[in-house]
């Protein structure tokens, strides 16, 4: 067996092993990555520490904490509450019309936020009480949630996108413009299943609110609304880079909570800027990891052997989607979105390319992909948020998200079908 060929099976089993044992998922890639070093006799501290550093070592990734900041303050400078107050104003008054309100809220969120964690972390803590006082069923009610917190890593500004940019050298600034269309289709997705799902619940319907009161409302989340025309007017005019945008994300955000809405004071932004930090580090420390492991990928010229199986599928680059989609959609279910896009996306991607397949569009996809893998048990990173913010059992969740999971991958498969879905639109918006 040759040594690259045993680094392989020394990544995939060393994966395994580590992750089995609850081991941090920045440190597994590190220790990963140095047995890799050691089979290929490459082994050097001072090589590890370099990679380490140069793995955060980047501009781009700045956007990251920033981004991360703007969620944090949106929740607790009152833009999310604005949001779901608005969304509730216009089209809570119709049979399961809170359902609807979630869907519309998580659109318009993660047009902020780009953090599924945080928008879904809001939306279970604000909406999820009054579906279960209104009578909703809670698992229904917290699968539909969890599956509108997933949007915000499609629909610009998204953190994964950034994450996945860096890492593959795809311009970030296209991936931003790519997931407008899918975002949409999600949130479309959510609107029919939900009608599909009235039809076997006994809800009431409300009274309309009067103009009057939907257009206070409206107006009341005007600045939460002009965020997102702020930041992706300024990327698309050429105004700031996505960097910048989420400097100028955080900026707004923090403006309008001190000073606009008046919900956020100086003394409470300790706790604020503590958490962003928290979620930041743990971020960055992947990050840092997958350095050391993608190096140690490259010289054991791990796309090179993957390139060798799937070679019979490179002149179909259909059926190539749709078997590294189903490939994915298995990743998904035991590892969280950031870790499947340092570890996978540096070795699909040259295959996908060597395919014909457009790498934006590709990147779309994987992303995509993995922002379903939140909502699949058993690891489901928002399945959790859900379960423990709205006091649910996890089994709860799951059972509920199922329809929901069921329609995106519905979405899933139509965009494998019809690249043009995104690849247009890009073209267009570029």
């Amino acid at each position: 067996m040759s040594p690259e060929t045993q680094a392989l099976w020394v990544f995939i089993v060393g994966m395994l092993v580590l992750i089995g044992t609850g081991m941090n998922m920045g440190l597994a890639l590190v220790l990963t990555g140095a047995a890799m070093a050691w089979v290929l006799d490459f082994f050097d501290p001072q090589l590890l520490a370099q990679n380490l550093v140069g793995g955060v070592d980047s501009f781009p990734l700045l956007a990251v904490p920033f981004f991360v900041l703007a969620g944090e303050l949106m929740n607790a400078g009152g833009i999310s509450r604005r949001i779901i107050d608005m969304a509730q104003a216009w089209v809570g008054h119709i049979k399961g019309g809170l359902g609807f309100v979630a869907i519309g809220a998580a659109v318009l969120m993660a047009s902020m936020s780009g953090s599924a964690l945080a928008d879904t972390a809001a939306l279970a803590t604000i909406l999820l009480p009054m579906m279960r006082q209104q009578g909703y069923p809670l698992a229904t009610s917290g699968g539909l949630i969890a599956a509108g917190g997933i949007i915000a890593p499609i629909i610009p500004p998204s953190m994964p996108f950034v994450i996945y940019g860096v890492t593959t050298n795809t311009s970030i600034s296209a991936l931003f413009l790519s997931g407008i269309v899918p975002g949409l289709m999600m949130g479309a997705a959510l609107v029919v299943t939900w009608r599909l799902m009235l039809r076997r619940m006994d809800l009431p319907a409300g009274e309309p609110q009067p103009l009057r009161t939907r257009l206070r409302a409206t107006g009341k989340a005007f600045w939460a609304l002009l965020m997102p025309v702020i930041i992706i007017g300024g990327m698309k005019s050429g105004v700031f880079t996505p960097t910048e945008a989420a400097v100028v994300a955080a900026f707004y955000a923090l403006v309008v909570a001190l000073f606009v809405h008046r919900e956020l004071r100086v003394a409470q932004l300790g706790p604020v800027l503590v958490n962003a930090a928290r979620t930041t580090a743990v971020v960055m420390f992947l990050c840092a990891g997958a350095q050391v492991a993608s190096y140690m990928i490259t010289l054991a010229d791990l796309p090179g052997t993957l390139s060798g199986y799937l070679g019979p599928l490179i002149e179909n680059p259909k059926l190539l989607m749709l078997v590294m989609m189903l490939v994915l959609v298995l990743v998904g279910t035991a590892l969280d979105l950031t870790p499947t896009i340092l570890i996978f996306a540096p070795v699909l991607l040259p295959i996908a390319v060597k395919a014909g397949i457009d790498p934006v569009y590709f990147g779309l996809m994987f992303v995509l992909n993995g922002a379903i893998g939140l909502i699949t048990p058993p690891v489901g990173t928002v399945l959790n948020v859900v379960a423990g913010v709205g006091r649910l059992s996890l089994m709860q969740v799951i059972r509920g998200v199922n329809p929901f999971l069921l329609s995106y991958l519905v979405v899933l498969g139509l965009l494998v079908l019809f690249p043009q879905l995104v690849t247009v639109p890009v073209a267009w918006m570029r």
